[in-house]
């Protein structure tokens, strides 16, 4: 059919086209503020879209481990910023997505619940080969984010990433057990906040709480470290 059809197309001397130049010119926008937002939703757009292809090609066996959970990682740290951008205080990314029609329930479940990479228990993974660094990093990430809790950092793009950055960490620890005190504190806020907006603040009581917790799974997460030596 497409062939007779562009055959008629090139023969054709009188054939109507594709453009009707004699109607005025469709603007999606009329101000360079219209173009940045139209730019910011498409950015947010794109991150939840390539979350869902990236998710698929993991769950099909389609790419290595060790490359998704850095593409992950990528796409989470870029989802809050452009959430916040896009967003701003007018809808939720739920809403945004029900309003483009964005049928994606694994980049749901990995940007707006989970917020880190599928784990792997993989007893010959990166965590094994370099323990030290490993548990090094982790605590830094530790610190770095009680300190931030302590300095009253409310806003939620600002403590989503420390949380998430912690929680990648300790899902990096071989030999753990499946009920790591620890990675199930953390687990519990990285939750929490990947449901709030970016623009969000938690408040003062949910910020001493955090703080609780937070000490609470680092000091069993030393305890741990010490039963291990």
């Amino acid at each position: 059919f497409f062939f007779f059809l562009i055959m008629w197309s090139n023969n054709s001397t009188d054939r109507p086209t594709a453009i009707d130049n004699s109607l005025p010119e469709i603007e999606l926008y009329e101000s360079s503020r219209e173009r940045k937002e139209i730019e910011n939703k498409a950015d947010l757009y794109t991150i939840i879209t390539a979350t869902e292809h990236l998710e698929r090609a993991y769950a099909q066996d389609a790419i290595p481990h060790n490359d998704y959970a850095t593409e992950c990682n990528k796409l989470l740290s870029q989802f809050k910023i452009a959430e916040k951008a896009a967003l701003g205080n007018r809808m939720t990314t739920e809403t945004f997505m029900k309003v483009y029609q964005m049928d994606c329930p694994r980049a749901t479940h990995r940007l707006l619940v989970e917020g880190v990479p599928e784990r792997v228990k993989n007893p010959d993974g990166p965590g094994r080969s370099n323990v030290a660094a490993t548990v090094a990093d982790t605590v830094q990430h530790f610190i770095t984010t009680m300190d931030a809790v302590k300095l009253d950092q409310r806003a939620v793009d600002e403590l989503q990433p420390l949380v998430s950055d912690l929680m990648n960490a300790l899902i990096q620890l071989p030999d753990t057990p499946n009920d790591f005190g620890p990675n199930h504190k953390v687990q519990k806020w990285l939750v929490k906040l990947n449901a709030m907006r970016a623009v969000d603040l938690i408040d003062e009581d949910d910020g001493r709480q955090l703080y609780l917790d937070l000490d609470s799974a680092y000091s069993e997460f030393t305890r741990y470290l010490r039963a291990k030596t």
